[in-house]
């Protein structure tokens, strides 16, 4: 798949309040956001799944979510989503409080979910005709022709067909909505790396032309991070990152060099991770400040987005 540039984005202040993770100044009046957190969580019995999340999200990102099993990450998109109530803060998306659901809101958003739920008794036909009559914007020729082009057939039942095929269904059905804010969790899962790279880059394609806000969960970064310019990195429940991929690579360094320097860089710059060997050490540090000031023994590097996804996971490693 080829990649998608990056649509970088800024966000509307809000005066007299902390700033949520994400937020910088404006370019223009007119950008808006389209997912905004307040100290949101939510628990299952005692245990916090997700707590003191506060983020924004500008209008037409495609952002990736990203953390381990267990993180949050299909907690947060199902209170976005409007599927979960938040049991502290508050959730708003595209304007709206997702919490009591209201059906004009619901109306503007797509979600598939991790496990896909389809009615596998009904025919690949009928979805259709379902989607069609619950959907005010519903475009059935855009639903014919993508399911067309993947060759699923319309008139077997959802059940008989392979979890591929279910996958690219429920993906085809939450576009032809033609949603204002598209969630997906895990939306790959069930793909060999060929389809998933395929899938994508028809999905991005699609979603580009309508300036769609799409946010959307996986485990490998690859399948993400090509396509997406957000990051919002979730983990032990908590928020650890949410910025454009683009600021987020900005702010951090990666050093190489000899181990005995180490200690002397904690003293100038946040380091996020470490590894220290006998000789040498790999330091990926947050600041724009440039480490060969400190000693030319340095050699800086342009860290990943794997790079920085690992050492922030790797930090609430228990």
């Amino acid at each position: 798949m080829t990649a998608q540039p990056r649509r970088t984005r800024h966000l509307l202040p809000v005066p007299s309040e902390p700033a949520p993770v994400g937020t910088s100044m404006p370019d223009s009046a007119e950008e808006v956001v389209a997912v905004e957190t307040n100290g949101a969580g939510a628990r299952y019995g005692g245990r916090w799944a997700l707590s003191g999340c506060s983020l924004r999200i500008p209008h037409g990102s495609v952002v990736a979510v990203v953390g381990r099993n267990g993180a949050g990450k299909s907690t947060l998109l199902q209170m976005l989503a409007g599927l979960r109530r938040p049991d502290a803060g508050s959730v708003t998306v595209l304007g709206q409080r997702t919490w009591p659901a209201r059906a004009d809101l619901l109306a503007r958003v797509g979600f598939v979910a991790q496990h896909k739920p389809l009615y596998g008794g009904l025919r690949v036909a009928d979805l259709l005709t379902i989607g069609r009559r619950m959907n005010p914007s519903w475009d059935q020729a855009y639903a014919i022709k993508r399911l067309r082009d993947r060759a699923i057939p319309f008139d077997v039942k959802v059940g008989k067909l392979s979890g591929g095929q279910r996958t690219q269904i429920a993906l085809v059905m939450a576009v032809a909505k033609r949603p204002n804010l598209l969630l997906l969790d895990e939306p790959l899962s069930d793909l060999d790396p060929v389809a998933r790279r395929e899938v994508m880059g028809a999905l991005m394609v699609d979603l580009a032309e309508r300036n769609v806000t799409v946010v959307l969960s996986s485990h490998s970064l690859s399948d993400l991070t090509r396509a997406c310019d957000w990051l919002v990195l979730v983990d032990a429940g908590r928020l650890q990152l949410a910025d454009s991929i683009d600021a987020l690579l900005a702010g951090h360094q990666l050093l190489i060099g000899p181990t005995e320097l180490a200690d002397r860089v904690a003293t100038r710059l946040r380091v996020v991770s470490e590894f220290r060997g006998d000789r040498q050490a790999i330091l990926l540090v947050e600041g724009a400040d440039q480490a060969m000031r400190l000693d030319p023994r340095w050699t800086v590097r342009q860290p990943t987005v794997e790079d920085l996804a690992f050492a922030y996971m790797k930090r609430t490693t228990p």
